[in-house]
């Protein structure tokens, strides 16, 4: 078997600890096992092979790719494995063993410094990407932002793997959201086939993609200043923003208090899902999207220096997370009308006409997965 073949087909694991018999069942879709370690590994291998075949990646190119972390070690792993030079352009929030591991699959990194105009580094690492892809010969840029193939690999992978491993009695789903990917494709599989199933987003407090107002906040992997194109808004039926300490302390208490690892946006999808299965009755069972494991945060979220210099609670008691639950509220329950799609970053970021291209195949098939040439 191929290192690449060992994608996807993650364990679902069913809490044990944080949950009362007369409440809902909470079970986590654990993505650490992927060999990248996080869920990104499924739209990174989507998007390179779909390139592959439509000549857009031709063997010895550069894969070109803005992102906080976890795309960005995907792609770093699938170059090394398929032999392309990968560029990878970070942020200050991107920590030292996400930076290591970029560099240890011969990724080069380049540090993105300057603030957009929402406090985040979102569309100065993105225009920079697009730049460079301009301006390097045989570059691609997969472009998880804008790229529809990114929810579309998720409608595929895990949407099914969720709906053939769990029982029928799904209520809810919980994912986080940033550049729209797998709440995306997990939410339009959803409400294709399981249109009563629940579709809850789980946003940081800091980031407009649901409206409201955009500043900086310290959660990797999760928010935009946008609502992203991946996600279409009316399949989600709630969505909570949760808060940089809560998202950092709920993934130190889950690890303590159920011995799963974790980093922040899990945290704060794992806070969310163990707030809506308390309100539900031993019959019915509650979906967690956790996306990656913990040890890319050992020096942030475990280290409890870190925490206290950000005036961050250090507890992990059982207690502890219960108190936390009791302050998680839905930002939206109507998200449709929060909306905050932005076209116009299209032209503003230099989006690459090939993934203008690659949507409108889509849109031409009405993403329809049997109308594209997609990975078995």
């Amino acid at each position: 078997m191929h290192l690449l073949e060992t994608i996807g087909n993650t364990p679902l694991i069913e809490l044990r600890n944080t949950t009362a018999s007369t409440e809902g069942r909470l079970l986590f879709k654990y993505e650490r096992g992927n060999p990248g370690g996080s869920i990104k590994d499924r739209p990174a291998l989507f998007i390179v092979t779909e390139a592959e075949k439509r000549g857009l990646l031709k063997p010895g190119g550069t894969i070109i790719e803005s992102s906080s972390g976890n795309f960005g070690i995907s792609l770093a792993m699938i170059g090394a494995a398929k032999g392309y030079r990968v560029i990878i352009l970070v942020d200050p929030k991107t920590t030292a063993t996400n930076l290591a591991l970029l560099k240890c699959f011969g990724a080069e990194v380049v540090v993105v410094t300057e603030q957009d105009d929402s406090g985040s580094y979102h569309k100065t690492r993105i225009s920079l990407a697009n730049k460079l892809a301009d301006e390097i010969p045989d570059a691609f840029r997969p472009d998880q932002c804008f790229n529809l193939l990114n929810s579309t690999a998720h409608y595929q992978g895990t949407a099914r793997e969720i709906f053939a491993d769990c029982p029928d009695n799904i209520a809810a789903i919980v994912a986080a959201v940033s550049t729209g990917g797998q709440l995306g494709g997990i939410s339009r599989y959803t409400k294709t086939y399981r249109p009563e199933v629940k579709v809850i987003g789980v946003d940081a407090v800091g980031s407009s993609i649901f409206g409201g107002e955009s500043h900086s906040y310290l959660i990797p992997g999760i928010g935009l200043a946008w609502t992203p194109c991946n996600v279409a808004v009316e399949n989600i039926d709630s969505v909570y923003k949760v808060t940089d300490e809560a998202a950092f302390v709920a993934a130190r208490c889950f690890t303590r208090n159920e011995g799963i690892l974790m980093g922040p946006s899990s945290g704060a999808c794992a806070l969310v899902a163990l707030t809506i299965a308390k309100q539900l009755s031993p019959l019915d069972c509650v979906v967690c999207i956790i996306s990656d494991g913990g040890e890319r945060y050992i020096q942030t979220l475990f280290n409890d220096t870190w925490m206290q210099t950000n005036h961050f609670s250090t507890e992990t008691g059982l207690g502890k997370l219960l108190e936390l639950t009791k302050e998680v509220v839905p930002w939206s329950v109507h998200p449709a009308q929060n909306t905050n799609y932005k076209p116009e970053l299209v032209s503003k970021l230099c989006v690459p006409t090939t993934t203008q291209s690659i949507n409108e195949t889509i849109d031409k098939t009405s993403v329809s997965p049997s109308r594209i040439s997609f990975i078995d």
